[in-house]
């Protein structure tokens, strides 16, 4: 035979086993995958090398026999091994992640969308990776893009590249600085970086530079996601080369190409800035951008339609209880502590505040020379409200900015870095101190430098807890949690004061039986970061971590930690809830998570920061239960700070500020109006937008859908239970699953398990789990070998009789049936060629499904689909003579030959009904009504066959 003899959905014998032939095969060769196998599983039989034949799949035999128990067992088994099925969705057979029920809404709008163009706004911790990766996995199944882009900050980077590896499928390398040498020299001659990396994860301000982003637009690919998008629209009266209006430059480059799907995610879409949110929504639609800010009142009902189409915002309450599946988050434990200074402390910030007067004030400076001494000083002041150990180091460094000779450069280094504004990642690392010395050489400056010298050397001698009352206070705090069973994070904005409290927390609490400490800081590579955060989580005792804000984004700390220490105040509020976020999010498994905001209270800076800024930021989130943005700029708010603590003397604390208006106001009433403002806008936004217009019963159709064709969760719940008590290994309940003992297990069975700790393994029916514990869902790897293993081991008469729990053919009597009764368990093979926009995939996807029927005489009646479903949880009434048992099986596989008409009818029906599911989740106007084209390819498979015998004196 030729290749061509080979059709996709053939099946051929090489190597010992059965393969099912796929689509695309190269010239020569045939594209297989393992019958029953998994998609990674797929290779290439070469006719030089392997020989290879036509197989066909035997029916059972009646020596193969079980109850009907053993016969839903191997459906179960199938449907849950299946890496290509039925169902609405071409992607979900080859996700290895279960999507929660409301995590479909926005998947749902994408496909009732010619060009996907969505905005998801979906708050922390819910799960917008999942939701956008959803998007990316099916239109890449469809044909609808062969090519995706995420845009992201690079510390998220390497989040992406796993979450769409390790639950999608999908292998995207990391386009950031520190990679695109590396990448630009696998690209062969003829082609490009954007061409041959057709999935990649890019630095969203690494290809926001002109000299890349014309290029990166030319190139780009048919999907692009935007993570954080919120950060790419300016607000009013930002210049254009501000970070942000160059990020909006490259997406309104890339959002100008109408046939290019745009996701965007973001927690925060609407900071108060009515420019930055129409520039935000303008980028799905050209006609959005026009749309009021306020949308309230009848007149804008078609308006907010219009908007509902393109954009989903939900929080925490909207999606609990979704469909009625529970979706457990921890409830938040909020508190303040302070500290005060000691004498000799006091005596430091007193000091410093006069030398740092002194240089910011004196009237020789040219404008230049102004702003850097004006950044340096408050560089030194928030290293001094951090820990002795940053402010000496920003005492005896020089300040990265002495050199400078334009104030414009003077402002894009230090603002970002001092002010806790947004960071271009081709910068160092945020946590680093500024430096302090401005010095250029002449004598005054080296006066000065000689007095930070002294300054310095006061700052050393403060180290340890019986001079800094802020470490000290520290101390019983996280004795406090620990006690309590908590697992701090203690956030710090500096390294040397990671470093300092990781030198002097090892010993002051030394005598916390098993306790683990680790810090990790911007110092240490990504890789490191997140192997530390790995080995320190999975300590089985208590456990601290002291990091820098390089963990406040990126890695995700909900399976190691439940608490949020504060030791130094973000001045962006924003900064707070992204480190709480870590913790305070979905797949957190303790009840309650506590976050603690600590500062000084008579240090002059904490106080102020802590009432304009944090506290009303807490407050707009307890009221409306969402985090809002600061509506004002908070780099204003802190210049505003800093100004009246370095011009305005001692009495700062009755701070005001003009913000153009006639009258002065205090500047905290000011902030807290417009955040008011704010916060109001976002309530309503809400309500308006967290169901985007799709009726729950339509959702709740396609997840019936996807759970016929994959299984749903009391199906793998039902599956793993009998597997494993069949396979003999004791089982026993528990609150929210059960638990199993694995070591009576055949070793066949134990070798393909994952390993179990002391012999056990744990089920739970919902996220979250401890760790080496596992979910009830198809795409665990628990279950997922179980399901496999069932399944072959049914197919393998050769095995031990105990290591084969489904079996193939069963007789059973029961009192439940007035005929004689013949299930079939059938295995349906269809060809789906799906022409998307981009290009047109082929895939073969498998489908299971029983059928049963009456006999009289040569007449056969086909039982109903209800009434088919009802034979599988039947109950065996009495015992069947092994004689009578293999005479009706012998009759019944006698009869197959006769089926295989209707069975081919059954299949094409299948073929029909896929198109109906796939089209049924997409709007009838979608690439003008473009469908899927399916086709049965005989014949089918017969998996099982079950007779169902009445009792006596029944027919």
């Amino acid at each position: 035979m030729t290749t061509l003899d080979y059709p996709a959905g053939s099946l051929v014998n090489a190597r010992g086993r059965d393969w099912l032939v796929l689509p695309g095969s190269p010239d020569g060769t045939l594209l297989v995958r393992p019958l029953g196998g998994h998609e990674h599983e797929t290779t290439v039989l070469l006719p030089d090398i392997d020989d290879f034949a036509a197989a066909t799949f035997e029916p059972p035999t009646v020596d193969d026999r079980g109850d009907a128990s053993r016969a839903r067992l191997l459906r179960d088994a199938l449907r849950l091994s299946f890496s290509a099925s039925g169902g609405p969705f071409r992607s979900f057979a080859r996700l290895a992640v279960t999507p929660r029920n409301y995590q479909l809404v926005p998947l749902m709008m994408s496909a009732n969308q010619d060009v996907t163009r969505l905005l998801i706004a979906d708050g922390v911790g819910i799960g917008k990776t999942v939701e956008a990766g959803l998007i990316a996995a099916e239109l890449l199944a469809t044909g609808e893009t062969q090519r995706l882009a995420v845009l992201c900050s690079p510390q998220l980077a390497p989040q992406w590249q796993s979450e769409l590896r390790h639950k999608f499928g999908i292998d995207a390398q990391l386009l950031l600085p520190s990679t695109v040498n590396r990448l630009m020299r696998s690209v062969p001659f003829g082609s490009n970086l954007y061409q041959h990396h057709p999935h990649l994860v890019i630095s969203t301000d690494f290809i926001k530079q002109k000299t890349r982003r014309d290029e990166f637009a030319l190139h780009c690919p048919e999907l692009v996601i935007v993570d954080e998008a919120h950060t790419c629209v300016a607000a009013a009266g930002v210049g254009t080369s501000s970070q942000a209006h160059l990020r909006y430059a490259l997406l309104r480059k890339l959002a100008d190409n109408k046939d290019r799907h745009l996701v965007l995610l973001t927690a925060t879409p609407h900071s108060g800035d009515d420019t930055a949110w129409q520039s935000l929504i303008g980028l799905l639609d050209d006609g959005l951008g026009d749309l009021p800010a306020d949308l309230s009142g009848r007149d804008r009902e078609d308006d907010r339609k219009l908007l509902a189409k393109y954009m989903i915002q939900r929080q925490r309450a909207d999606i609990r209880e979704y469909l009625n599946e529970d979706t457990p988050f921890p409830d938040r434990e909020t508190t303040e502590t302070a500290y005060k200074l000691t004498a000799g402390y006091r005596q430091l910030f007193d000091d410093v505040m006069d030398y740092v007067r002194e240089q910011v004030t004196d009237p020789k400076l040219s404008a230049v020379r102004q702003r850097v001494r004006w950044w340096s000083a408050i560089a030194l002041l928030r290293c001094l409200a951090s820990s002795p150990a940053a402010a000496e180091q920003t005492m005896l460094n020089r300040s990265a900015v002495a050199a400078a000779d334009d104030q414009n450069e003077v402002d894009t280094y230090a603002e970002p870095r001092v002010l806790d504004t947004d960071l271009d990642d081709t910068l160092e690392a945020e946590d680093v101190t500024v430096g302090a010395d401005t010095g250029e050489g002449d004598d005054t400056d080296t006066k000065a430098r000689k007095r930070l010298r002294e300054l310095g050397a006061q700052a050393a001698a403060l180290k340890g807890p019986r001079s800094d009352a802020k470490l000290k206070r520290l101390i019983p705090l996280l004795k406090e949690l620990l006690d309590q069973g908590y697992h701090p994070i203690v956030f710090c904005r500096y390294i040397p004061t990671a470093d300092y409290l990781a030198e002097h927390l090892g010993s002051a609490l030394s005598k916390v039986k098993d306790l683990k400490i680790d810090a990790v800081t911007g110092t240490l590579p990504p890789e490191e970061r997140e192997a530390r955060v790995e080995t320190l989580s999975a300590h089985g005792g208590p456990r601290l971590l002291i990091a820098t804000d390089c963990l406040s984004e990126g890695i995700n700390l909900q399976d190691g930690f439940t608490a949020v220490v504060h030791y130094d105040l973000a001045w962006n509020p924003t900064r707070h809830e992204q480190r709480e976020g870590r913790v305070d999010r979905f797949g957190q498994q303790a009840p309650t998570v506590r976050t603690v905001t600590y500062y000084g209270e008579d240090n002059g800076i904490d106080g102020l920061v802590l009432e304009v800024l944090i506290r009303r930021h807490e407050n707009i989130k307890r009221s409306i239960g969402v985090a809002v943005p600061i509506p004002v700029d908070s780099t204003t708010v802190m210049k505003a700070i800093w100004e009246s603590l370095l011009l305005r003397g001692k009495e700062a604390e009755q701070l005001t500020l003009d913000f153009g208006a006639a009258t002065s106001k205090s500047l905290a009433d000011q902030v807290e109006v417009a955040w008011t403002n704010a916060a109001e806008r976002e309530k309503v936004s809400r309500s308006r937008f967290r169901q985007a217009g799709l009726k729950p019963d339509t959702v709740e159709q396609a997840l019936t859908e996807v759970r016929r064709a994959l299984g749903g969760p009391a199906d793998v719940e039902t599956f793993t239970r009998t597997a494993l008590s069949l396979l003999g290994a004791p089982v026993s309940d528990t609150g929210d699953g059960f638990t199993a003992v694995i070591d009576t297990l055949p070793a066949a069975v134990r070798d393909q398990l994952p390993p179990a700790k002391r012999g056990r393994l744990h089920f739970h029916r919902s996220l979250p789990v401890p760790t080496g514990h596992s979910v009830l869902t198809r795409t665990d790897t628990t279950v997922d070998a179980l399901s496999r293993y069932v399944l072959d081991a049914a197919l393998d008469s050769r095995l031990d009789p105990a290591a084969r729990p489904a079996r193939r053919a069963g007789v059973m009597r029961t009192r439940d049936v007035d005929k004689v009764t013949t299930l079939l368990m059938v295995r349906h093979r269809l060809e789906i060629t799906i022409s998307g926009s981009a290009t047109t995939v082929t895939q073969v996807a498998e489908e299971a499904k029983f059928l049963a029927f009456t006999a009289t005489g040569e007449t056969l009646t086909w039982l109903p689909q209800a009434d088919v479903d009802t034979l599988l949880t039947l109950k065996p009434s009495g015992n069947v003579d092994d004689s009578l048992a293999r005479m009706q099986l012998g009759r019944a596989l006698g009869r197959l030959d006769a089926l295989t008409e209707h069975l081919t009818m059954t299949g094409r029906d299948a073929a029909k009904d896929l198109v109906s599911e796939h089209q049924a989740v997409r709007s009838a106007s979608k690439a003008g009504g473009r469908a899927p084209t399916v086709r049965f390819l005989p014949p089918a498979d017969v998996l099982g066959i079950y007779v169902f015998l009445p009792e006596a004196g029944a027919r």
